[in-house]
């Protein structure tokens, strides 16, 4: 028996690094992966190194050790929730770790670490100059500072979540796109500073690449930068404009005409100057609209869809949202749905027309799957919130 044990193979002397981890490779589950690293300190630095994705609330001291382990990581997400967050939180002393160690790095989600300035993000972008995806949303401290260090440096850039940012304006947009040219989604939306020439800016650079553009509340805007959007950004297939209350009829029948292809979700509620000619021209040009919301438009009547069947196109609109809309009647949502046989959510509260008993009345015909919320107790789809 002892000179079995003596001859035994020692697998560790057996398989190398790069053997070890075409096996840790061949595992599907995190748990298994896990398990991997139990075994010996090798194996737990082999599995260390190869992460590629971590989910963590770590302040600094643990951040760093993070850092120093995962080094090999690409994705990491130390976003917070809205309304709480844990002591002492992510600190720039924990961005600084990030930046010197995980070079690698290509998403970062940082979203309401409401301590983090210009200074422990831009370490980030000095350091992981690989960046693909980065979000900020809650970030309130972020300046255009950082932005300038995103365009020097994170010239492969195409995600970038800036969602309550107010301190970002028009020229840290435009020092964006000099370095960044590949943005396919950009989210400004309540960047109160932000107005037509910031992004002017990025439609004209990032013509090619953008696909979603979210600009909801940023009152600043008015129609030129629609205008821009429309002439430039020929694969936009998401634009959100809610509350963006200075835009025009004009405008909007502008970028329906350009995006009448592409164009998959708009939402435009609380955009109080636009009238039914606007909602009647994105309905019968944009082909591919699958949601629209066009909550909180007063203006828009029943003749918003009148004609509209007499295109004899049936529309692809799965997801509709026309809340607070109080000229819009039983007998609208009626022609509308003549066209809409592929709608699965109906949004229609507070439209004091449009009731369940009214509907009912009048016998209006919905698809077998479509969910009409009357009064709230419906949950909004994802893609309407």
């Amino acid at each position: 028996m002892a000179g079995e044990r003596h001859g035994a193979v020692q697998i560790n002397e057996t398989l190398r690094d790069d053997e070890l981890r075409a096996i840790l490779a061949r595992l599907d589950s995190d748990k298994d992966k896990e398990v991997f690293g139990l075994v010996c300190k090798r194996w737990l630095h082999l599995q260390s190194t190869d992460r590629r994705r971590l989910c963590a609330r770590a302040g600094p001291h643990m951040l760093r050790k993070i850092a120093a382990r995962f080094t090999r990581i690409r994705e990491l997400d130390l976003s917070q929730s809205v309304g709480r967050s844990f002591y002492p939180g992510i600190t720039d002393v924990g961005m600084v770790a990030i930046g010197s160690s995980l070079s690698s790095l290509q998403s970062l989600d940082v979203s309401f670490c409401r301590k983090l300035t210009d200074k422990g993000l831009s370490a980030v972008a000095e350091g992981c100059r690989d960046l693909r995806s980065l979000y900020l949303t809650g970030c309130k401290s972020v300046t255009d500072a950082l932005i300038r260090a995103l365009s020097l440096n994170c010239q492969n850039l195409e995600l970038l979540g800036l969602e309550g940012c107010t301190s970002i304006t028009d020229s840290g947009l435009v020092v964006l796109v000099d370095g960044c040219r590949r943005v396919k989604h950009l989210d400004i939306n309540k960047c109160i500073n932000v107005g037509d020439s910031g992004v002017a800016s990025v439609s004209k650079a990032c013509s090619l690449s953008l696909k979603t553009l979210k600009l909801m509340d940023c009152y600043k805007l008015g129609d030129i930068s629609i205008l821009s959007v429309a002439r430039f950004c020929i694969n936009l297939e998401t634009l959100v404009i809610g509350g963006c209350r200075g835009l025009s009829d004009e405008s909007m029948k502008s970028l329906a005409a350009a995006s009448n292809h592409n164009l998959r979700t708009l939402r435009m509620d609380w955009c109080s100057n636009l009238s039914d000619s606007t909602v009647k021209c994105i309905l019968s040009q944009c082909k591919n609209l699958e949601v629209l919301d066009i909550g909180c438009c007063e203006e828009v009547t029943d003749a918003a869809f009148q004609g509209l069947s007499n295109e004899g196109k049936e529309l692809v609109l799965k997801f509709l949202k026309v809340t607070s809309c109080p000229k819009i009647t039983v007998a609208g949502i009626s022609m509308l749905l003549e066209l809409c046989k592929s709608l699965q959510y109906l949004d229609v509260r507070s439209c004091p027309l449009v009731t369940e008993a009214g509907c009912d009345e009048a016998g209006v015909q919905f698809p077998k799957w479509c969910k009409v919320n009357y009064d709230g107790r419906l949950i909004e789809p994802d893609v309407l919130v």
